[in-house]
């Protein structure tokens, strides 16, 4: 299990559009991949279960994964969120 934590800091926070971003970020590893929040640990890849943890700008998360790919989709995760989910093309 690889695990690393990080600070929101986008204005919105994890709703909506960067929510949708972090979701199909996270689709592209076969990880199982969670996102936590204070005690709350949610699948990192379910809209609903993101959205339910209510992260805001400067909200600690947890991201954490296990499998074959999961330094690189903890790290993925964590440089998407650290960019503030600028898309790229």
């Amino acid at each position: 299990m690889f695990i690393k934590e990080t600070i929101v800091q986008n204005q919105v926070g994890l709703h909506a559009r960067p929510a949708t971003f972090f979701i199909q970020k996270a689709n592209e590893y076969k990880s199982i991949i969670w996102i936590s929040r204070e005690e709350r640990k949610v699948n990192a890849k379910s809209l609903l279960g993101v959205l339910s943890l209510g992260i805001t700008k400067d909200t600690a998360v947890t991201i954490s994964a296990e499998g074959v790919d999961e330094e690189a989709a903890v790290n993925g995760l964590i440089d998407l969120i650290t960019s503030g989910f600028v898309e790229t093309v």
